[in-house]
């Protein structure tokens, strides 16, 4: 490994000889003094080095350097309060270009994001940027942890199926030697395939993929889903239980880590949620915003985008909540596998996950009686053969379960105030992005 100081460590040592590593930012190549700034994945440094009376061979490679080549430098590191980048800088000796940048830089601070996108591998060298997935990393580990500690079990499902895992919608087909597989859309036959398997509590972090046409900011055709189910549950309150307390456990984690950080680059401090989340079923939602002078128009009795917005408006009004989990959908709007109420087989026991105005999961209890679950592809219109690989597993018992699945980039983008999951995803997919 080379030998170098990140930046970060800097302020801590004693001023004397150090070695630093990174990529040019700033360049202020004056007549007496040279002043750089080089950055690193930990912070940035002011470079210092005053110029020899005629150019010596670091003066002259600091002078052609370009902007974003990497570089090493040795040096003494000097603790100055009149150094406004953290005090400290590092006055140069030597002086290592590693890998040059072409001078002309393709994106600015102000370029669009297509274009932004177009050289990702530079737009993540903006702080800002790489800070999201820094927060990723610690967010994923803390629901992990959460998961592990509770006696969960991770697991790695395939990707390529030989029947749809969700609907014949939005899938994507590919060649398989003499047959047809499909990407799946949801690790869904899986999750539940391991409560058969007397797993009892499991989860996924995983990519997924959905043939979904939509240019939508919280839409794409290849995403990062956050799945987990569990079994001997009474109810989907079960469901909902353990996903906001794995919730609260990834915010927690991100406000303690980065939240002095998210504030200085981004502009606000990331709000943990209490617990429970508020409950409202989806007929007392469509009511709600009804009142407040919306009526969705939707023809399946489902809340548009619109109706998300306007729910989750009256949620932060009512309950200061940023959260809300809409509850009880009706049997129509619902796949075949999602069990249906007691009382009222017209409605599910089911829920979407709305947060600060967008749905980021969705949740349910199972239906785990062979018998039922039959009725209910039967009464979607379904072909069991096509089903038989999944129906397998409840012929030799599956017990009471449920469990959700939720897009880990929504979930960012909507934490981190961003305007896209584009941002929130290191490379994005959608219909027209297959590229870098």
């Amino acid at each position: 490994m080379t030998e170098r100081l990140l930046i970060s460590e800097l302020a801590a040592r004693e001023d004397g000889p150090v070695a630093v590593a990174g990529w040019v930012e700033t360049v202020r190549d004056q007549k007496k003094v040279q002043f750089l700034v080089l950055r690193d994945e930990t912070g940035a440094v002011q470079l210092v080095r005053p110029r020899p009376e005629g150019d010596d061979e670091i003066s002259l490679a600091i002078s052609g350097v370009s902007l974003g080549s990497f570089v090493r430098v040795e040096g003494q590191l000097k603790h100055d309060e009149r150094v406004k980048l953290g005090g400290i800088e590092v006055r140069v000796e030597a002086f290592d270009v590693v890998a040059a940048s072409d001078p002309e830089q393709p994106i600015a601070a102000d370029s669009s994001i297509d274009k932004r996108l177009d050289h990702r591998f530079l737009d993540l060298r903006n702080p800002a940027n790489a800070l999201i997935f820094k927060i990723q990393t610690t967010f994923e580990h803390a629901l992990r942890t959460w998961w592990v500690e509770h006696g969960y079990i991770e697991i790695h499902t395939p990707k390529l199926m030989n029947s749809p895992s969700e609907s014949r919608a939005e899938l994507f087909q590919v060649p398989y030697f003499e047959t047809t597989a499909y990407l799946a859309q949801s690790p869904q036959h899986f999750k539940q395939m391991a409560q058969a398997a007397g797993f009892g509590k499991i989860f996924e972090i995983a990519d997924a993929f959905r043939a979904d046409p939509s240019f939508t900011a919280r839409h794409a055709t290849e995403f990062t889903s956050v799945d987990a189910e569990i079994s001997w549950i009474d109810s989907h309150e079960d469901v909902m239980a353990m996903h906001e307390s794995v919730l609260v456990a990834g915010f927690q984690a991100v406000a303690d880590k980065h939240g002095d950080e998210i504030e200085r680059l981004l502009g606000f401090r990331v709000e943990v949620p209490t617990v429970p989340f508020p409950r409202i079923p989806l007929a007392d939602a469509l009511r709600i915003v009804a009142e407040r002078g919306y009526v969705v128009p939707r023809a399946d009795g489902d809340l548009d985008p619109e109706g998300e917005r306007r729910i989750s408006a009256y949620v932060k009004e009512e309950f200061g909540h940023d959260f809300v989990f809409v509850t009880d959908y009706a049997t129509g709007i619902r796949p075949f596998y999602h069990m249906r109420h007691a009382d009222d087989p017209a409605l599910t026991n089911s829920y979407d996950l709305v947060y600060r105005g967008t749905e980021i999961s969705t949740g349910a209890q199972r239906e785990h009686r062979i018998d039922v679950l039959l009725e209910q592809v039967a009464d979607k219109g379904l072909d069991p053969k096509e089903l038989e690989s999944y129906l397998e597993f409840f012929r030799y018992g599956v017990p009471p379960h449920g469990g959700f699945g939720m897009g880990l980039a929504r979930v960012l983008m909507l934490m981190l105030e961003r305007a896209s999951i584009r941002e929130t995803t290191y490379l994005f997919r959608g219909p027209n992005r297959l590229l870098p």
